[in-house]
């Protein structure tokens, strides 16, 4: 059996969420976590934009749209947060 790329993908997906989810539920948030949770979110964000909305192989500047918004949305929660 081949794994395909995008299997791989959304396993590292849900391992990103389960492993958000459980510092949430467990209560484990202090300032530096919320740094990894935003880095790992902007990790799961950019792999949806690449494989699942299928910009990996297009053009620098279709892929940058996405990519700064979702930098913006993340750069706010950090402010509301910090």
């Amino acid at each position: 059996m081949i794994i395909k790329k995008v299997e791989i993908v959304w396993i590292i997906l849900i391992f990103f969420t389960i492993f958000a989810y459980l510092l949430g539920k467990l209560e484990l948030i202090n300032t530096l976590l919320v740094g990894v949770l935003l880095f790992t979110t902007f990790i799961k964000g950019q792999l949806v934009i690449d494989y699942f909305m299928g910009l990996k192989n297009v053009s620098y500047k279709y892929r940058l749209i996405p990519t700064l918004w979702l930098v913006l949305v993340l750069s706010l929660v950090a402010v509301a947060y910090y």
